[in-house]
């Protein structure tokens, strides 16, 4: 049942590229749709080759503090842990994490990257930055383990990296054309569809179950059953407070910022929904809600172009869920998922400090790792970014030569040609 459990949850939590999918293709404008729903699908495949052949075993294998050194092209049927879980089905569950964190990277591209730079970033990024972090953290030999980093599903692991490396992306792509005015100020780009991204958001976090239950890694004590109850409040409460700030300060009920509440939400408790109490779990979906809101409005003001909200709802949510932890994890689950109390239960700053630390080492690695490899793919590219002609085409025609929306795009070509 187990192994069951966790193919299941496997599924879920690679089920979510289709949120991802939704969500990025509803943010954007229609003319880059295709585009965002098929490099999703093509990269999803070069990230599972990649993280076959050395991604796992620089994760899992053995090595030294930094980096593991075996397992290397995966093909183990017959192990069993002490759980009863075979190599292969935790393989397929750590690989479906790897995948995600690649896709909240790309929200740095959005909209403006070469297709080949996809290809090229995907390549490294899931051979040489996720496997590095997680085996910190996840692995028993990881330094971060061995301090006792508590990041039970990827606050940090998969989010607050692939975050830093959307970050470095859009620094190094800059804006899309005409989002930022010479005097600094901020113009909207609106998505396309918001159904289209208010169902994504709805997909991610279904999938999220997957992704912190399924952490569980067994069905025998139930647990997973609390771990989704902590996932469901946080992200309830997450959607409740950005939708009651957006509307507080601006005194409309923006519908997008509210969506990414719930994912703020759920970010948020990914590192400690198995460490704390279903009224922290609220506190801290709150807090995640709040601060994605002054998160996006920080972004804007520092002329960073951020698509999908990638830097707010995965990175800054992320360090908080990281932290949160350390704040509010119990004894009696900290001991019982391997961990230390937090500052508000007695621990004192020690597991507090380990978060931080955390956060800044793994946010600094991920963060430079990917800026060196985007320097070295665009040098071997000659640029990161589209044409500004291009650009202005949109990405479905200039680098598939057809239109996510073909009839659409067609009716206004047409029009245009005609003067209408």
């Amino acid at each position: 049942m187990n192994n069951v459990w966790l193919t299941v949850a496997a599924i879920l939590v690679l089920f979510m590229q289709g949120g991802f999918i939704l969500l990025e293709a509803g943010s954007t404008r229609m003319k880059n749709a295709g585009h965002i729903a098929g490099k999703t699908i093509f990269t999803v495949g070069i990230a599972s080759l990649v993280f076959w052949a050395v991604g796992y075993g620089f994760i899992y294998g053995d090595g030294n503090a930094i980096i593991g050194l075996s397992n290397f092209f995966f093909g183990d049927f017959t192990s069993f842990d002490a759980e009863g879980t075979t190599g292969a089905v935790d393989f397929f569950f750590q690989l479906t994490f790897a995948a995600i964190a690649l896709t909240i990277a790309f929200g740095g591209f959005a909209e403006r990257g070469k297709l080949a730079a996809y290809v090229l970033f995907a390549v490294l990024f899931s051979a040489l930055v996720y496997p590095i972090v997680a085996h910190w953290i996840w692995s028993d030999q990881g330094w971060l383990s061995e301090l006792g980093k508590q990041d039970f599903a990827g606050s940090t692991v998969v989010h607050l990296t692939g975050a830093m490396a959307a970050l470095a992306a859009t620094i190094l792509l800059k804006p899309r054309l005409g989002r930022f005015n010479k005097d600094g100020s901020a113009n909207e780009i609106y998505g396309h569809n918001q159904v289209f991204t208010a169902l994504g958001v709805l997909i991610l976090w279904v999938g999220w179950f997957g992704f912190n239950a399924g952490s569980t890694g067994g069905v025998a004590d139930g647990f997973f059953g609390y771990v989704a109850l902590n996932t469901q409040l946080a992200a309830g409460a997450g959607a409740i407070a950005a939708l009651f700030i957006v509307y507080a300060v601006t005194g409309k009920s923006d519908v997008p910022t509210m969506l990414n509440g719930a994912l703020a939400g759920l970010v948020a408790i990914t590192a400690s929904c198995a460490f704390v109490a279903p009224w922290a779990a609220v506190i801290i979906g709150i807090i995640g809600g709040l601060i994605v809101f002054f998160s996006m409005k920080m972004f804007d003001k520092a002329r960073i172009d951020d698509p999908i909200f990638a830097l707010s709802v995965h990175g800054v949510a992320g360090v908080w869920g990281t932290i949160s932890t350390g704040f509010f994890a119990t004894p009696e689950l900290a001991d019982m998922n391997g961990g230390s109390a937090g500052l508000f239960y007695g621990g004192g700053f020690s597991q507090l400090g380990v978060q931080v630390i955390s956060v800044a080492a793994c946010g600094a690695f991920a963060f430079i790792a990917s800026y060196v490899i985007l320097i070295g793919i665009k040098a071997v590219l000659g640029g990161l970014r589209v044409t500004e002609e291009e650009e202005i085409m949109g990405l479905d025609i200039s680098e598939h030569g057809s239109y996510g929306y073909p009839e659409s795009m067609q009716e206004q070509l047409d029009k245009k040609k005609t003067g209408a």
